[in-house]
């Protein structure tokens, strides 16, 4: 690449334009990886803000998501998301309508 005093600025814009593509890419490839990143029992307590005792109540009730290698427990960052997300939701009373009705009208089976 051949720059002179008279390409200056536009050289200098599109390397300002590749560095800013460059910082999307880590930031989007940073956000991902610790999305994704595993987690030790004090770790998790700390991301969920509850004791490490009631992380061993949910593990001893099965009710949290967790891998157990040896003696060591360990708990996948998106997991947990996923499992805050989807077990601690609480539905709409809309959500419990269409639930009922659906329930109601439903044909019964017999045996």
């Amino acid at each position: 690449m051949n720059v002179s005093f008279e390409t200056l600025p536009q050289a200098v814009n599109r390397l300002d334009e590749r560095l800013q593509n460059i910082e999307r890419l880590l930031l989007a490839k940073n956000s991902e990886s610790e999305s994704d990143h595993l987690l030790t029992i004090e770790e998790a307590a700390k991301f969920l803000k509850v004791a490490v005792t009631t992380i061993y109540d949910y593990v001893h009730r099965r009710e949290i998501p967790h891998s157990k290698i040896r003696k060591r427990l360990y708990f996948s960052k998106a997991a947990l998301v996923e499992w805050i997300n989807t077990s601690g939701r609480v539905k709409t009373n809309a959500e419990v309508n269409s639930s009922a009705e659906e329930f109601l009208t439903k044909p019964k089976r017999r045996k």
